[in-house]
């Protein structure tokens, strides 16, 4: 879904080339012609995963709302009057599924919806867990499913967003996102370079405007390159955010990223649990939501009756939006109670609560998060799509749109740029001269230092950037010896 420059970059420098014949400048002609070469290939070659994530970026950009309709059942509830004990409301979702653990609850979010009685299911996979929706105002089930991840996903949007992370295809399907995501950012910026230097190589009135402004009065050739790189600089703020918390769960970039966070003290903190004077769990007390539950749950009775209170606390200390209580699974453990990431939702403060006391153990708001830790959360939230609900949804849905039509267009140009009388499959569009680096030294050894760092960080940016290299050789021997395109 970030990946919106990236055809961009396939049309902008096909079609800025045939317009005018390159220069031999020796510094901005050779950094224009690196940054065609790079927006042409990369666009060409990455273009595709591109048009993949941002198909499936755009509609999981809308599964929020589809997820509200399709599951109203389960989300909504038509019942008047005041809510009933959270403890009663527990009990009904412990007795629906009494072959569970229980290990949380989330109270429901708003007058309307349905509370959340969470358990442990071996049954499931990585992130999944048991849901019983329980109506507030009356204490009773109103269904079951899975959840997933920290936001509660129900099987729609997660079917969605699996597609989207992996084409459903596990671990090596991942490499198809983390693909896309490394490339989108340097071929929107190189795109977006081509561009400035077009624009302002003309020394028009108003250049500056004329960068987001697509000038239709020309032929189809230069309408269609106008809003192809105009197309791409409304949606490059979007794209630049998504490429870069894409990465960060890519497999082997997101790595890298998690290690540099760990090493700058940038990861999310997480709260402590064990109660003054107990010999906590090697787990802390947050129980294992993925492995091998086989018994009854063990929570007793007098901890689900805790529950009213360890909320009521956790209100007075400041958890005021909607949260989610992880209840102990053994004593000498607190309750944590966290706020849930939803729509709107903007901090996640978080408190740990003795329940036979209702004593606060442990504070942990989120202004106290570090700075980074911060950005990583809400750069995330975006790009779920729950930053600002609906508005933050639907632009990312007129990005991915966006992003769709920059990619085609830079296809249709390259195409156009077939030689004269050109027909068949194999008769494409010619590439941008060769030649760059050679031609400024000054130039090459930044880029190359560049590029080996960069892709030692993100191999996968790597190995396909010498891919693109062989592929770029490989023309060159067979057009050797041919006269000069």
């Amino acid at each position: 879904m970030s990946t919106t420059e990236v055809p961009a970059a396939a049309g902008d420098a096909a079609a800025a080339t045939t317009t005018r014949p390159p220069t031999t400048r020796p510094s901005g002609g050779a950094f224009r012609a690196l940054a065609l070469r790079l927006h042409f290939y990369a666009g060409l070659f990455v273009g595709p995963f591109l048009l993949i994530a941002a198909v499936t970026g755009g509609l999981y950009a809308v599964s929020p709302a589809i997820e509200s309709f399709v599951n109203r059942d389960l989300l909504y509830v038509d019942s008047q009057g005041p809510d009933r004990p959270l403890a009663e409301q527990v009990n009904a979702g412990v007795a629906t599924r009494p072959d569970l653990s229980l290990v949380a609850v989330s109270p429901a979010p708003a007058p309307g919806e349905t509370t959340r009685v969470l358990f442990s299911d071996p049954t499931l996979g990585e992130s999944e867990r048991r849901a019983v929706f329980v109506d507030p105002a009356t204490a009773r089930p109103v269904g079951e499913s899975v959840v997933y991840g920290s936001s509660g996903a129900l099987p729609f949007r997660a079917w969605v967003s699996q597609i989207h992370r992996h084409l459903h295809l596990g671990d090596p399907g991942r490499l198809y996102s983390e693909l896309a995501a490394s490339w989108l950012w340097l071929i929107a910026l190189a795109g977006l370079a081509l561009w400035i230097r077009r624009v302002f190589a003309r020394r028009q009135r108003n250049s500056a405007g004329r960068l987001f402004v697509p000038n239709v009065a020309r032929t189809h050739r230069e309408r269609r390159l106008n809003w192809h790189a105009v197309v791409g600089v409304w949606i490059l703020p979007v794209a630049l955010l998504l490429s870069v918390t894409g990465l960060t769960w890519s497999t082997y970039a997101g790595e890298n990223i998690e290690h540099l966070r760990e090493n700058l003290s940038w990861t999310t903190p997480v709260i402590d649990t064990a109660l003054p004077g107990a010999a906590a769990p090697a787990d802390s007390g947050h129980a294992d939501h993925h492995a091998g539950h086989t018994a009854i749950h063990t929570v007793p009775a007098d901890r689900i009756r805790q529950l009213d209170r360890v909320l009521a606390v956790a209100r007075d200390a400041g958890v005021t939006q909607p949260a989610e209580i992880s209840v102990p699974a053994a004593d000498g453990i607190a309750f944590e109670v966290k706020e849930r990431r939803l729509p709107g939702t903007l901090t996640v403060d978080s408190v740990a609560v003795d329940g036979p006391t209702g004593t606060i153990t442990a504070r942990l708001p989120y202004a106290d998060w570090p700075f980074m830790a911060k950005m990583a959360n809400w750069g995330i939230q975006l790009h779920m799509g729950l930053m600002f609900g609906l508005l933050n949804q639907l632009l990312l849905l007129a990005a991915a749109i966006g992003l769709v039509t920059v990619i085609v267009r830079g296809y249709l140009m390259w195409w156009a740029r077939r030689p004269a009388g050109a027909s068949g499959v194999l008769a494409v569009g010619k590439p941008p001269r060769r030649g760059a680096l050679r031609r400024s030294a000054a130039l090459a050894v930044p880029a190359v230092a560049a590029a080996a760092l960069i892709g030692w960080f993100a191999p996968v940016f790597g190995l396909s950037l010498l891919a693109f290299l062989l592929v770029d050789l490989l023309i060159g021997v067979l057009r050797r010896g041919r006269p000069a395109v």
